[in-house]
């Protein structure tokens, strides 16, 4: 027979205050695709790529920037609700 203690339920530790860098590393992600997406492209335009691989990459960077671009735009109307309440 095994027997286990039993733990308590502790409260959740306060987690450390956001300083950014999630955003600025989401912004440097949209960066990367779309850098690697112009790569791509040219790569095909040289003739050192194919199509399939600059298509690909030009699709990715398109998704990436729509989600940035939606989530910024729900930001900017959360943030106008919020100012635009009277108090």
């Amino acid at each position: 027979m095994r027997v286990e203690p039993i733990v308590p339920d502790q409260p959740a530790t306060p987690s450390a205050p956001d300083d950014g860098a999630d955003f600025a590393q989401a912004l440097d992600a949209v960066g990367n695709a779309l850098a690697g997406a112009t790569l791509a492209e040219d790569a095909f335009a040289y003739g050192a790529g194919t199509l399939e691989s600059a298509v690909y990459e030009r699709a990715r960077a398109d998704v990436a920037l729509s989600v940035a671009t939606a989530t910024a735009q729900r930001f900017t109307q959360a943030i106008q609700s919020v100012l635009n309440m009277q108090i």
